[in-house]
């Protein structure tokens, strides 16, 4: 949100803004201590300089010094523009929880104004801080998007100069012609030889060897600048293929091929009028077999995956796949063009460019034969693979401690081509991105970790399929948000909280608050090694957390109310001096795919302690949401710091229907912990609830199969919650007890 008011001292346009949108691409790589040092959290925190960043850049800062006493008027007066501008901000959020928030940072910038010029001073070293940050980190380059190429100047360049070469030679054709009947005429015996006449052919014969020359010259000159354009366009086509890839952690990808498409036709149309050109010559020398090389390449790289198929195959099931050739309306009409796919290993992928194609099956893939067709309408040639499987699968010998998920296989895709214009047919061949095969769903998450391993730390020229076994952390926090928000589809990442929990988690290192960055992370510490006390990996657990936040909590993770990834030592922190009721969520630190309330509540003797209720798992939200749980819990009252829960959460509460006139009566779940205020026994109704009248012609609606409690899931512990219906109670005993108005059906789940 951009906020404009009128500034004391203008700027020139091209510069307002430019300081935060610089900062703004630093700040993820920076320290949790460099942000907080730079922004504090009491006075000044990243929040007010991201609101307010247009404005904050449209002043003077400069100018202030301490020392000068009489700048406090003008000081004062920027102060208050601060608190009106964060306070204009929060009334235009639609976001409860930044509104909260940046009404809560106005309020505590009211401190200031005893000393207005403090502040002013604070804002001035905050932006001279940031520039000197600026200036020891390497500005970000621009990318292009890969079917953007840079080289259509290039191409342009070639064009004029192919056109060049055959205006050349058609001029030189006329002057030769000119030339042959000149020396018709010396020869002829009855024609009179003239000096004029011998001048003429000297002339003639000057022009033919120049051409020739400027033509030969012309033509190294075009051969040199196609190689330079299918260089490029090769290394845009590898940049495709590994923006594809990336797009499996999140990263943006525009799948487009059609500027890429037409970048090869070009390509192969300037690569056959110069072949024209030589062989109209009879130079059929270095510079043609130059040509007959770059034309070999251009075929065989434009044979492209276009639908990667799934990177986690299970084995009899069905997958599918789409190739896509990109001089597809270069083929020779008449015989169809069938793609067979295969399954290879690692070490097949390795061999393939001096040993092209596999005889050797690792695995039986049925359905693998597709025709390559031609769609008028999208001018695009594909051959779609719909119903392959893999029957069976050849596992290689593993090395020491390796597992089946992190065997990497691939999808080899061959046929033969006729390209017009060619006079032998192409063996051309493609692979696909890495796969794992699996036998079995519980296989599935470790085989994820694989992949996501191998896309986020590949490089684009690598030796198939080579990954490093250590990464730096910020590569690795940077790939888990990235992750995490993709999966979510959430605009919302981790903040810096977040990425430093997950620091301490990966690396063991609770108590350590430094900068991880630099840190290196192993796979056996993504997901090799148990965390330490856990039967499971850091990434079981964390693929759990986003999992869960997935399917049950976007919303409430996109508004802001959840916390998040946090330990318990930064929780006791920043809430053990907060009132009886302060809460917070966090995912479960010990369980995979839970959500938990840490909160506040008093002792028997008047203190304090922090309390964690027993984590909501998929499970327990797909009996009653999170809302709904949290409007039963009477023991939470304010969500961190300090705004009322049914403020925040009343759009996440189920609406009370109103008891239909003949049928089934609803009955409601309710959500207990321990005892709740106002409850001397755990059997008894909580306030929140009230009887139900009963119409003795009605019926109580049945329970759904996910209502039923199982044993196990009757725990007794104080902070758990405990189903209040005895476990032999009939339908007729819960009619009586309803009808009498003494019942209320509680349960954990």
């Amino acid at each position: 949100m951009n906020v404009r008011l009128p500034s004391t001292t203008s700027q020139q346009p091209s510069v307002i803004m430019a300081q935060w949108t610089r900062m703004s691409q630093i700040i993820p790589v920076l320290s949790y201590d460099t942000i907080n040092s730079l922004y504090p959290v009491s006075t000044f925190p990243i929040e007010a300089r991201h609101y307010l960043s247009e404005w904050i850049e449209s002043q003077r800062w400069d100018d202030f010094t301490l020392e000068k006493m009489e700048q406090e008027g003008q000081a004062g007066f920027l102060l208050d523009q601060t608190i009106s501008l964060l306070q204009h901000v929060a009334l235009q959020s639609a976001n409860v929880v930044d509104r909260m928030k940046l009404m809560q940072i106005s309020r505590n910038m009211t401190s200031l104004k005893h000393s207005p010029l403090r502040f002013a001073v604070m804002i001035r070293d905050i932006l001279r801080k940031e520039r000197v940050l600026m200036s020891s980190q390497p500005t970000p380059a621009f990318q292009a998007p890969p079917n953007q190429l840079p080289m259509v100047q290039d191409l342009e360049d070639l064009s004029a100069k192919v056109a060049k070469v055959q205006e050349i030679r058609q001029q030189t054709h006329q002057v030769q012609e000119e030339l042959n009947w000149q020396y018709d005429k010396v020869e002829n015996p009855h024609e009179p030889k003239t000096a004029e006449m011998k001048s003429q052919i000297q002339k003639l014969e000057f022009i033919v060897e120049s051409a020739a020359r400027e033509r030969v010259a012309l033509l190294k000159t075009c051969v040199d600048c196609l190689d330079r354009c299918q260089n490029q366009l090769i290394t845009r086509l590898k940049d495709w293929r590994l923006e594809q890839y990336k797009a499996s952690i999140g990263c943006p990808f525009d799948d487009n091929l059609n500027t890429l498409q037409s970048g090869c036709e070009q390509l192969l149309e300037y690569n056959g009028r110069l072949r024209q050109e030589l062989m109209l010559t009879g130079d059929l020398g270095p510079e043609h077999e130059r040509l007959e090389q770059l034309l070999h390449i251009l075929v065989q790289s434009s044979l492209v995956v276009d639908k990667q198929p799934p990177q986690v195959i299970k084995t009899q099931s069905k997958f599918s796949s789409t190739v896509r050739y990109l001089l597809g309306q270069k083929v020779v009409p008449g015989k169809p063009v069938v793609l067979k796919a295969q399954i290879i290993n690692e070490l097949q992928a390795r061999n393939l460019d001096s040993v092209p194609g596999c005889s050797d099956n690792v695995g039986e893939l049925i359905n693998n034969n597709a025709i390559l067709e031609h769609n008028s309408a999208t001018k695009s040639t594909l051959a779609t693979f719909r119903n392959m499987s893999i029957r069976r699968i050849k596992r290689a010998d593993r090395k020491g401690s390796e597992s089946v998920t992190e065997e990497k296989f691939a999808i080899l895709f061959t046929t033969e081509i006729n390209i017009t214009g060619c006079s032998s047919p192409y063996k051309i061949q493609m692979i696909s991105l890495p796969v794992v095969v699996i036998v079995h769903g519980s296989q599935d998450i470790n085989a994820l970790a694989t992949i996501i391993w191998d896309c986020a730390f590949s490089e684009r020229d690598r030796v198939p399929f080579v990954v490093p076994e250590r990464v730096p952390w910020a590569l690795m926090c940077s790939t888990l948000n990235s992750k995490f928000s993709s999966e979510v589809q959430t605009d919302h990442s981790l903040d810096q909280y977040n990425q430093l929990f997950l620091a301490q988690k990966i690396f063991d290192k609770p108590d350590f608050i430094d900068d991880f960055s630099k840190m290196m992370v192993s796979w056996t510490q993504f997901n090799k090694d148990p965390l330490p006390g856990r039967q499971f990996t850091f990434w079981m657990w964390f693929e759990g957390a986003m999992e869960l936040t997935k399917k049950h909590l976007r919303t409430y993770w996109s508004s802001g109310v959840i916390f998040g990834f946090i330990g318990k030592q930064h929780l006791h922190l920043i809430l053990k001096d907060r009132p009886n009721g302060t809460f917070l969520l966090r995912f479960s630190d010990s369980e995979i795919g839970g959500i938990t309330i840490a909160y506040v509540s008093a002792t028997e003797n008047g203190g304090q302690i922090i309390q964690n209720i027993q984590p909501f798992t998929k499970r327990d939200l797909e009996i009653r949401s999170l809302g709904d749980r949290i409007r039963d819990i009477n023991h939470i009252t304010y969500l961190y710091p300090e705004f009322p829960k049914d403020d925040v959460f009343k759009q996440f509460y189920t609406e009370h229907q109103p008891l239909p006139p003949g049928g089934y009566i609803p009955a409601t779940l309710h959500t207990i912990v321990g005892t709740d205020p106002g409850s001397d026994t755990p059997n008894a109704c909580p306030p929140a609830m009230t009887p139900m009248a009963v119409n003795p012609v009605q019926t109580l609606q049945p329970f759904s199969p996910q209502e039923s409690i199982a044993p196990q899931d009757m725990d007794t512990g104080p902070d758990v919650f405990r189903p209040v219906i005895p476990a032999d109670l009939d339908l007729d005993s819960i009619l009586e007890t309803l009808n009498a108005g003494e019942n209320c059906l509680d349960t954990k789940q």
